[in-house]
């Protein structure tokens, strides 16, 4: 143990800083870090160098070469930079490589060196220049700050959602500050420069002179300046050789160091632990590292090679030409544990268990200790939050051994927090590999959670390795596998090696029917890379029509799209189809595609029928087919003529079609409106009121209410009225008109066709049961007794139907004698029933 601790470094009382090795580097770098841009990503990510970059020193003709490394030097990506000079690298929070060059503009790559997109700053920096650049990080993403020739600042907050934001003008400033950074806060970036001995913040609307409290006296110039990493703090080097630390609000001083160094440093990082309430910064020169903090003394180190600082979470990363190293605060589990002496619960019961692999009675003692002062729970704690923190696997595997050994000794220790611990350590081991190259610590990785993870070890194109992952974790397969081999699958179609059918199959294969994943959204990407016969081969697979159409519309393949779209008895997706064909072909060529397409034919005719008559019209000309020609030629005279000679003209165009589709029928009633609608405005014309647009039987019965019986008769003659309806006509007008008198005489005129019922129904209709019995005496016998139940004459009914000794009668009469009234009735009725049983 107290090996173990060698490597500790105290800075105070209350401290201990450690450093140790990540991997030792084997990338083959031609040049020195100080003579690349370099730019690092948090969180263990990759590292990126641009060699040879655009010096006084260096020759013109010598391009440039971007290389992009793993954090274990395995290398990922390199290529020859063909765009201009390049003034600052950095790594957006979804591990993109933003390149700013001098004229303003934002190249962005890929992982893989793979170009995504580009953006420009603005006019204002391509008219300037750019001096200088910053690549910051805030809740909303990524954010870029430049400085420009002019001496002025522009800034975007979230390179994702570009706005560009012109800080307000520093006074005075006539050349490029000191030293500069951006800050967040209150969800606002600003920027903090240094001209001189006077500091000043940028907002959106202001210039503003800040002093830092406490500040010792005698500083004529800010050298360097440092942000943490979560934007709270900030620290400052003055040509004094004095380093401020302090609120980044510059409302409050944590401390102040003299380290007796008044050169600038290269650089200066905070070096901090969550939920610490110690506060360090690392400084580097050329060949001297120092940590200082609020303590008296520092901690040196001897830098053998040209190195490089990446600030993190907890920690900070120095990688150079052979080694990457982790320097950062003791936990304090670890710390409880490890330090020499010490008595804490987490210590025994590691000594416990080293001694009970022994097999010393010496466990028995550290145990019994541990258990007399009731402090066994948080030894286990200890131990499995200090195996969390630790890098190598047999130390990790030391403690997590001594917290299961104590946990057989508790009755009640929930499980939950080792097996999570054990799995993480997993997880994390697996991802610090070598071959890897992600060197995550516990605490970065909790911060960054589990989909992040996998979602870089997916644009590390390390997809067994995730999916080994979520298989152990256990992850809903939406959010674990099926995403993961969907990634896979979007980078096989990007194999332009490979032949479609042969990548077709083998994504078949590898994805069948797993849930959540789209085979549409796969197509997408193989149409984006230029492969459209692989995107069709795909789109075969995706079962969802709603998913297929859209792209192969997209795709320029829209017969193929209304195939699919009619397969799937959707519609909506048919229309869609229809109408996205309708504005692509011309109009032969579309009425030509829809003939070979009954069903999409039908639909759209249906379409044409609410919204384009005209079409409607051309589509039944160039099928010949006149039966529909017709029919639209009667609904078109009477939806769009008001003229009553331009309807008649569409109706007699109307009967042509029909006689061309040989339905004599149709020709003849269409014929018959003609009549009828030349008929009614010569009624208009003679007798005034409203004819037009009625039917023939309103018609005559118009006319009938007019009292101009003659027409109507002439009427019914012209059109072949039958008697009875002609009848049926008559009765009902003269009853509606109660002309009581005219329809005496009309039932007089001649014998009835349809009977005298029709007229006792429509007297008790009326309300009129004295006209009604006049015709009740005239009904014939098969209808006498419903004709008097009519009229209420019940006792008259019996006696006709217990004449008729028809039992259907004698029902109908017993179920209308109701009351006393009736009681003599239905008794003649029974007696009548008795008489006809004993026969």
């Amino acid at each position: 143990m107290d090996c173990y601790t060698a490597n500790w470094n105290p800075l105070g009382d209350s401290a201990f800083y450690r450093k140790y090795e990540l991997y030792s580097m084997d990338w083959d770098l031609k040049e020195e870090l100080r003579d690349c841009l370099v730019a690092a990503a948090p969180y263990g990510g990759p590292i990126a160098l641009l060699r040879n970059p655009w010096r006084k020193e260096k020759a013109a003709s010598v391009r440039p070469v971007l290389d992009i490394y793993s954090a274990s030097g395995m290398p990922l990506a390199s290529l020859l930079w063909k765009s201009g000079p390049v003034v600052s690298l950095g790594w957006s929070a979804e591990e993109e490589l933003l390149c700013v060059q001098e004229d303003g503009a934002v190249l962005v790559y890929g992982l893989h060196g793979d170009f995504r997109r580009h953006f420009s700053m603005g006019n204002e920096v391509l008219q300037n220049r750019v001096l200088d650049a910053r690549i910051f990080h805030t809740e909303f993403g990524s954010g870029v700050a430049i400085l420009t020739g002019a001496h002025r600042f522009t800034l975007s907050a979230n390179v994702g959602d570009l706005k560009l934001r012109r800080m307000p003008e520093v006074p005075g400033l006539q050349s490029a500050p000191s030293c500069w950074t951006a800050l967040c806060q209150d969800r606002v970036a600003h920027i903090l420069l240094a001209v001189g001995p006077d500091l000043y913040l940028l907002d959106h609307a202001a210039c503003s002179a800040v002093t830092p409290p406490g500040l010792a006296p005698g500083v004529s110039s800010f050298l360097q300046m440092a942000v943490s990493f979560t934007y709270r703090h900030l620290a400052l080097f003055t040509d004094t050789g004095y380093i401020w630390m302090g609120t980044a609000s510059l409302k409050e001083k944590l401390c102040e160091f003299n380290c007796n160094i008044r050169a600038p440093p290269k650089q200066m990082v905070w070096c901090s632990r969550p939920r610490s309430k110690e506060r360090a910064v690392v400084v580097a020169w050329e060949r001297r590292l120092m940590v200082v903090g609020d303590a008296p003394e520092s901690i040196q180190f001897v830098l053998d090679e040209d190195s490089y600082l990446v600030p993190e979470l907890d920690g900070v990363r120095i990688f150079s030409h052979s080694t990457h190293e982790f320097l950062h605060e003791v936990p304090a589990a670890s710390e409880e544990i490890f330090k020499i002496a010490s008595m804490a619960p987490g210590a025994l019961l590691l000594e416990a268990q080293k001694e009970y692999e022994k097999e010393s009675q010496k466990a028995d003692e550290y145990l019994r200790e541990i258990q007399e002062l009731g402090q066994l729970t948080q030894a286990v704690q200890q131990c499995i939050e200090a195996a969390g923190h630790e890098h190598q696997p047999d130390m990790q595997k030391s403690l997590l051994r001594a917290a299961s050994f104590g946990k057989c000794f508790l009755d009640r220790f929930p499980p939950d927090s080792f097996v999570h611990m054990c799995q993480d350590l997993r997880v994390l081991n697996a991802v610090r590999d070598y071959h890897i190259g992600i060197p995550l610590t516990y605490s970065q990785y909790k911060q960054l959670t589990i989909q992040v993870l996998l979602d870089r070890l997916v644009l590390r194109r390390l997809y067994p390795l995730a999916i080994q992952i979520c298989e152990y974790l256990r992850l809903p397969e939406v959010q674990g596998v099926s995403r993961i081999l969907a990634h896979w699958a979007c980078y096989k179609v990007q194999q332009k090696d490979v032949s479609d059918e042969d990548v077709a199959r083998a994504i078949n294969q590898k994805l069948g029917d797993t849930p959540g994943v789209s085979y549409s959204d796969i197509a997408a990407r193989a149409y984006g890379c230029g492969r459209t016969e692989l995107a069709i081969k795909l789109l075969e697979y995706e079962p969802r029509s709603g998913e297929q159409v859209p792209l192969l519309l997209k795709m320029k393949r829209s017969k193929l799209a209304l195939s699919k779209a009619i397969e799937s008895g959707d519609t909506d997706l048919v229309f869609t189809v229809l109408l996205h064909l309708k504005n692509e072909l011309n109009r032969g060529d579309f009425f030509m595609t829809l003939r070979n397409q009954p069903m999409a034919l039908s639909l759209y005719r249906q379409f044409c029928k609410h919204q384009e008559l005209e079409t409607l019209k051309d589509l039944y000309n160039q099928d010949d087919n006149h039966q529909e020609l017709g029919s639209f030629h009667i609904r078109a005279s009477y939806a769009a003529e008001e003229r009553i000679e331009g309807r008649v003209a569409a109706l007699q165009t109307a009967a042509d079609a029909f006689y061309k589709a040989k339905n004599e029928f149709a020709a003849k009633a269409t014929e018959d409106q003609m009549r009828l609608l030349r008929l009614q405005r010569r009624l208009e014309d003679e007798l005034g009121g409203q004819f037009l647009d009625l039917s023939l039987h309103d018609t005559v019965t118009t006319l009938i209410l007019g009292g101009h019986n003659k027409r109507a008769e002439q009427l019914a003659r012209d059109f072949r009225i039958p008697d009875k309806r002609l009848w049926w006509l008559k009765l009902t007008a003269l009853a509606d008109l109660e002309d009581w008198e005219e329809l005496e005489k009309f039932s007089k005129s001649k014998k009835s066709p349809i009977g005298y019922l029709p007229f006792v129904e429509i007297c008790m209709k009326q309300h009129n049961k004295y006209e009604a019995k006049k015709y009740a005496s005239r009904v014939g016998p098969e209808q006498k007794v419903k004709a008097l139940l009519l009229v209420g004459d019940v006792a008259q009914a019996a006696d006709v139907a217990i004449e008729h000794r028809n039992e259907a009668e004698l029902s109908l009469v017993l179920s209308h004698c109701t009351g006393a009234t009736d009681g003599a009735t239905a008794d003649k009725i029974q007696r009548a029933r008795a008489q006809a049983q004993k026969k």
